[in-house]
C-alpha cells in the first residue's frame, strides 16, 4: 500500500529501529525490492534519485513506482531522492510520490533553509553536510555535518527528517567506513525529536548501523548495492533470452534487499 514516509519512519524512530530506503532504476529493481519487502512483511521506502532520471525518465518510472507501491501488500513510501529542481519535485508529487528529499547541501545555509522550507510536500527530507563519492554526478569531497548548523537548519526549515554526513559516502567505500559517532551523538542531542537519515548505506558494517540507530538514525539509504546486484545478475543471465534476463535481474535485487532487511532486524 502506498503511504507517507511519516507512517513508516516515525514509528521506527520512536522504537529505535531502522528502515531500508532502496533506490530503483527500472521495473526489475522495483519488483525485486517489493518482493523482498512483502515476503518479510517489512515497510520500505522506494526511491529514485534526480540525477538518475537521464537513464530512467521520471515520466516512466514515476507512475510505475507509485502503482507498484499501491499494489504492494506491505506499506511502501515513494520518494524522490536528492531532488534539486523545483519542476522535477512537482512532477514527482504529481505522479503520486509521498516524500521529497531536497539536496541543498552544497548551498549556503540560509539558501538551503529557505529552499527546503518552500517545498510543498507531505514529507520533506533535508540534508546538512556533503557526502564523499557521487550520486550520478562528479566526485565530491566530504564535508561533515556541523551540529549547530544541523540544529538551526532543522528548526528553521521545518524538514521532517534530516540526512547527515558523518563519514558515510555514496558508492563503494575504499576500505572500512569510519563514521564519526561523536558528531552524530551531538546532532541527536540537539535534535532528539528529529529522525535522522544515513545515506551511503552500502558497505556500512552491521555493528555501525546498530550504533547509529541508537543515536537517532532510522532511515538507511541503499542504492549502490542494488545496482551492483542487478548488474551481476544480468551478467549471469542466459544469453539471448530476455525473459530469463528480466527474471534474473529481479531475483538478484530481491536477494540483496532481503539480505539487508534481515540485517536491519538482526541488529535488534
Amino acid at each position: 500500500m502506498l503511504v507517507s514516509p511519516e507512517e513508516i519512519l516515525l514509528p521506527a524512530f520512536r522504537a529505535g529501529r531502522l528502515v531500508g530506503a532502496f533506490n530503483t532504476g527500472n521495473m526489475e529493481m522495483t519488483m525485486g525490492i517489493l518482493r523482498a519487502a512483502e515476503e518479510l512483511d517489512r515497510p520500505v521506502l522506494l526511491q529514485i534519485a534526480e540525477k538518475r532520471l537521464k537513464h530512467s525518465p521520471l515520466a516512466l518510472m514515476g507512475p510505475l513506482m507509485a502503482e507498484a507501491a499501491r499494489r504492494a501488500k506491505t506499506p511502501v513510501a515513494v520518494q524522490l531522492d536528492h531532488g534539486e529542481r523545483a519542476d522535477v519535485m512537482e512532477q514527482a508529487l504529481g505522479y503520486g510520490f509521498t516524500g521529497i528529499m531536497f539536496d541543498g547541501s552544497a548551498l549556503p545555509l540560509e539558501e538551503n533553509i529557505a529552499r527546503t522550507r518552500g517545498i510543498a510536500a507531505p514529507w520533506i527530507e533535508g540534508e546538512i553536510g556533503v557526502l564523499a563519492g557521487s550520486e550520478g554526478g562528479p566526485e565530491a569531497e566530504a564535508l561533515f555535518s556541523d551540529p549547530a548548523q544541523a540544529e538551526r537548519f532543522a528548526r528553521e526549515s521545518g524538514c521532517s527528517c534530516l540526512a547527515v554526513s558523518i563519514g558515510n559516502a555514496h558508492g563503494f567505500y575504499r576500505g572500512k567506513p569510519k563514521l564519526n559517532f561523536g558528531i552524530l551523538a551531538e546532532i541527536h542531542r540537539r535534535l532528539p525529536d528529529t529522525p535522522l537519515v544515513l545515506h551511503g548505506g552500502t558497505g556500512i558494517p552491521k555493528e555501525d548501523l546498530a550504533r547509529a540507530a541508537r543515536l537517532g538514525i532510522c532511515k538507511v539509504n541503499i542504492a549502490t548495492a542494488g545496482f551492483a546486484a542487478l548488474y551481476q545478475a544480468a551478467r549471469t543471465g542466459e544469453a539471448g533470452d530476455y525473459f530469463a534476463l528480466s527474471a534474473a535481474m529481479a531475483a538478484g535485487v530481491y536477494e540483496n534487499t532481503k539480505k539487508l532487511l534481515r540485517w536491519f532486524e538482526e541488529i535488534f
